[in-house]
């Protein structure tokens, strides 16, 4: 069983190095042909490239105005991936997105508006504020320490 094995895997090892053997002048004359049609390309009349190069470009269409009795379909909605189990992932993604954002676009203001919420806390709207904190505490879903 083992000598069988071996011999079908050394008819694969002649094949394989056969095969590469015969590829080696091809690929030389592909990178030869290669070679020649750059140059060529580089050779060419200015105008010419140029039409080419107009040709490509796509041809912007009229607008034609179609009267149609057929009722008119709702914008199709952005596919979501939400994905709900343990939370809403697509949720999470994009508040991550968001706070990182906003940190990037305030990096300088940050410590600047951190000390202007503590002067608020501080001061006569302290009392709103805390009740507020309290508020939104309470609808949270998990409970805080």
């Amino acid at each position: 069983m083992a000598a069988k094995k071996k011999k079908k895997k050394a008819v694969k090892a002649k094949r394989s190095v056969k095969a590469s053997k015969a590829k080696k002048p091809a690929r030389k004359a592909a990178k030869a042909a290669k070679k020649s049609k750059v140059k060529k390309a580089s050779k060419r009349p200015a105008a010419r490239k140029a039409k080419k190069a107009a040709a490509k470009r796509p041809v912007a269409k009229k607008a034609v105005a179609k009267k149609s009795t057929a009722k008119k379909k709702a914008p199709a909605r952005k596919a979501r991936r939400d994905v709900i189990g343990e939370g809403n992932y697509t949720a999470s993604r994009e508040f991550n997105k968001e706070q990182t954002d906003f940190v990037k676009r305030n990096k300088a203001k940050i410590p600047e508006m951190g000390h202007e919420a503590e002067k608020a806390l501080e001061g006569p709207e302290g009392t709103a504020l805390r009740a507020a904190e309290d508020e939104a505490r309470a609808h949270a879903h998990t409970p805080e320490e």
